[in-house]
């Protein structure tokens, strides 16, 4: 099963209307700051796309409209483009969009197409906060948007929260060593096929369980555990923001 609101994040904007990253009163906007947007070649990247978290929660009346490929990735390989010969084709970047964009576009790339792929992911962070917030950090702790420790560092800072709790938190899959850390956690839009088992020393049981429900479920970790697994439970967020 897919959550219909992150499939419809997941279909991406076009650059004619991206509205300003992260449109909030605390100034990351960049029309507020009195720039032009400037234009970008190539729609949009690509969204996450899982099951919901808890009861199925309302998507917001105003979704991102549908486009083509993706934009190119802001982290290609290869010689970037001196901060001091940055400029867009038209318009004018902002400083914070400046920031942004040092080292970070390849030679003969242009570079609004890559600030674009930066002001998307916040769009869809934006969008996904407003449908359902746990589903916008698991996005984030899973990789589904990758990019989002650096865009919104640079481009929509009020979404810092949602970094700062995915940094604690696990996607499915096998955890050890110093990557477990001890503590209550909550499943963020699992599926009807979430399971999780827990070992101590030796692969002795500590806790275990399933859930065919799709609704979010608590677990402990405790100290004395050695591994954690998951599976088709997209990802688990720490109780409190910290695990």
């Amino acid at each position: 099963m897919r959550n219909t609101f992150l499939a419809c994040a997941g279909v991406v904007l076009t650059a004619a209307a991206l509205a300003a990253c992260g449109s909030s009163a605390d100034g990351n906007d960049p029309e507020a700051a009195g720039a032009q947007r400037p234009a970008a070649s190539g729609p949009a990247a690509p969204g996450p796309s899982t099951t919901a978290a808890t009861e199925p929660a309302t998507p917001p009346s105003e979704e991102p409209e549908a486009s083509g490929e993706s934009a190119p990735a802001a982290t290609a390989e290869g010689p970037k483009t001196p901060a001091d010969e940055i400029t867009p084709a038209t318009g004018t970047f902002t400083r914070k969009q400046k920031e942004y964009l040092k080292d970070r576009v390849p030679k003969g790339m242009d570079p609004a197409a890559v600030l674009q792929t930066g002001q998307e992911t916040c769009d869809k962070l934006r969008y996904l906060v407003k449908a359902d917030r746990d589903t916008a950090v698991g996005a984030i702790v899973t990789g589904e948007i990758p990019d989002a420790k650096d865009a919104v560092a640079g481009l929509c800072t009020q979404h810092q929260d949602l970094v700062d709790e995915a940094a604690y938190g696990y996607p499915d899959g096998k955890h050890s060593g110093k990557n477990l850390r001890p503590g209550v956690y909550r499943s963020a839009s699992p599926t009807t096929d979430c399971s999780w088992r827990i070992e101590g020393e030796g692969g002795k049981e500590l806790a275990s369980g399933a859930s065919g429900t799709g609704k979010s479920r608590k677990i402990t970790i405790p100290d004395s555990a050695v591994t954690f697994t998951s599976t088709g439970c997209y990802a688990w967020l720490p109780e409190g923001g910290e695990g």
